[in-house]
């Protein structure tokens, strides 16, 4: 049931610039969503993103903008209905972690469509958000009742360490302070 970094891809969604000054605790979720991109960068996780129609939203936003091997620029609320999506997860993929906004729309929607399609989908709540605590939590509810483990990011990163012998555990350590 543990996480492993061999097998996992870290999903940023639409964390983009116009969207998430709107988001409730849009500072923290994007400071979370940068310590999981961070550690994956450490741990050889790829990291994939997407973007919600980026003319409308703009980019990526700057903090996470350095991380993701390809983002998806998409009109789609699912990242998993986007035909350019599937081609884009690394061969061995078996758990998807993801982050981003809205927590109630595109997140939402892409990891019950890609829970649907028989893969492993985390939802690391604290690294995704909504405008409204409410819809974040309605959200996070109705993802875990449809199989979405629902953890925290912290979670993720010591179980993709496994050992606090690790060759990457003291600089993921570091991103925890």
């Amino acid at each position: 049931m543990l996480l492993s970094a061999e097998r996992s891809v870290l999903l940023l969604v639409d964390l983009q610039q116009r969207l998430m000054p709107a988001i409730d605790g849009g500072e923290a979720v994007v400071a979370t969503a940068a310590r999981l991109a961070e550690a994956a960068r450490l741990l050889d996780v790829p990291v994939l993103a997407t973007e919600q129609y980026p003319k409308g939203l703009g980019p990526t936003v700057a903090a996470l903008a350095g991380y993701p091997r390809v983002t998806l620029a998409k009109t789609a609320f699912s990242a998993a209905a986007d035909p350019g999506f599937a081609p884009l997860l690394p061969a061995g993929t078996r758990e998807i972690v993801i982050a981003g906004a809205e927590t109630h729309v595109c997140v939402l929607q892409t990891a019950l469509d890609l829970v649907g399609s028989r893969q492993r989908v985390i939802l690391a709540a604290d690294a995704a958000g909504s405008r409204h605590p409410s819809d974040h939590q309605a959200a996070v509810d109705r993802a875990r009742q449809h199989g979405v483990e629902v953890v925290t990011s912290e979670m993720v990163l010591f179980e993709w360490l496994r050992d606090s012998r690790h060759p990457g555990f003291r600089a993921v350590h570091k991103l925890l302070r």
